[in-house]
């Protein structure tokens, strides 16, 4: 079971990809990290946004959860406005559930 809460019936061929990708990581931290994140937000993401979420998702899942907990610091490169809403998702520094 992957976990997905969300149906991928009225996604576009790339955004159920990402949602996949997203929930089947590797390590279930960040499947559920990734996952949720992807559930509620991968229909509003733009193009743009899309990118930079594929290019989150080759990151090691350790180098990732470092970043999201705080333990290792964001590389300025990787410091752009998805991830810190991926990041505020989970820390709850912005409304996660409209």
């Amino acid at each position: 079971m992957s976990g997905t809460t969300r149906t991928s019936a009225d996604l576009d061929v790339r955004r159920r990809q990402i949602l996949f990708r997203a929930w089947h990581r590797g390590m279930r931290e960040m499947d559920l990290i990734m996952g949720r994140f992807a559930d509620s937000e991968i229909g509003k993401l733009s193009d743009e946004d899309l990118a930079e979420f594929e290019r989150l998702i080759e990151v090691m899942d350790r180098d990732l959860l470092g970043w999201i907990t705080g333990e290792i610091e964001i590389p300025s490169n990787y410091d752009t406005p998805l991830f810190r809403r991926l990041k505020a998702f989970h820390t709850h520094t912005s409304p996660i559930h409209n």
